[in-house]
């Protein structure tokens, strides 16, 4: 019995080494130190079996889609099946596209489209952890490791406030999440609880529609603006939901094909 808890009690000191000498951990912990959330939650997630540094993502940030030329990147979103699933989306979801239109003053088209590109309206939101994706980036990519550093801290407040395993959550390789793409602090600074469930949930389409309008209109988007010209204030609080001016044109083009085709149809 006494040899059993000698080796209990080594392999945890064991752990807690190594926990120390972990480059990611060390700058979460100091970003979180005046955060509220227990540090024994943040060394519980960071003492994971599930933690992976892939290979995959910073090849992944070397070949964005944003860098491709406009016509290729056009290919990938403005196609017959992102209109007709556009269209789908709107018509299922018209009369809370309209409450939220009607709060927030914005382009209904245009949160289609975001949410049409971002996730293709649900159907792919995901691809690694967030958790594995910003600690791959902390320990893989020293340029962006300040960055995620700060992401992850956020990340795994909002994961303790709303009671969530931080392993759960799937998203894209470069750690945004949900159906509307929001990095963690973007989620905590524009997410909201539009059906006022006491949550807000990034999965749920009432919350996704206004927090994308929530974004836009805290990013200089004017109520009820119709200036779509480039530097104007719908181009910029678009372009700052993803700074490149390619996403900007696909989000605009896919928006205008969307309504054309309601407008036609019905």
């Amino acid at each position: 019995m006494t040899k059993l808890i000698i080796i209990i009690l080594f392999s945890g000191l064991s752990a807690d080494n190594l926990l120390e000498k972990d480059r990611a951990f060390r700058l979460v912990l100091n970003e979180m130190k005046n955060s509220q959330v227990p540090e024994a939650f943040v060394r519980k997630a960071f003492n994971h079996d599930g933690i992976t540094k892939h290979k995959e993502i910073p090849e992944r940030f070397a070949r964005p889609y944003e860098k491709k030329s406009w016509p290729e990147y056009r290919k990938l979103f403005i196609k017959e099946s992102r209109i007709v699933s556009g269209e789908k989306f709107y018509l299922e979801n018209i009369d809370l596209i309209q409450r939220v239109v009607d709060q927030f003053k914005v382009d209904p088209f245009i949160i289609v489209s975001i949410a049409g590109i971002e996730s293709n309206y649900g159907s792919h939101h995901k691809g690694f952890t967030v958790f594995n994706s910003l600690y791959t980036q902390i320990h893989e990519m020293p340029k962006r490791a300040s960055w995620a550093s700060r992401e992850l801290a956020a990340y795994l407040e909002y994961c303790f406030h709303d009671q969530i395993d931080p392993h759960t959550i799937e998203g894209s390789y470069a750690g945004a999440f949900g159906f509307g793409q929001f990095i963690p602090s973007s989620f905590t600074m524009f997410a909201v609880d539009f059906d006022e469930d006491g949550v807000r949930r990034p999965y749920d389409w009432p919350d996704v529609l206004a927090s994308i309008s929530n974004y836009l209109r805290s990013n200089g988007y004017t109520p009820n603006s119709a200036n779509y010209k480039k530097a104007g204030d719908i181009w910029k609080s678009i372009w700052s939901y993803n700074h490149a001016d390619n996403y900007v044109m696909a989000v605009l083009e896919l928006s205008e094909k969307i309504r054309e085709r309601v407008i036609q149809r019905h």
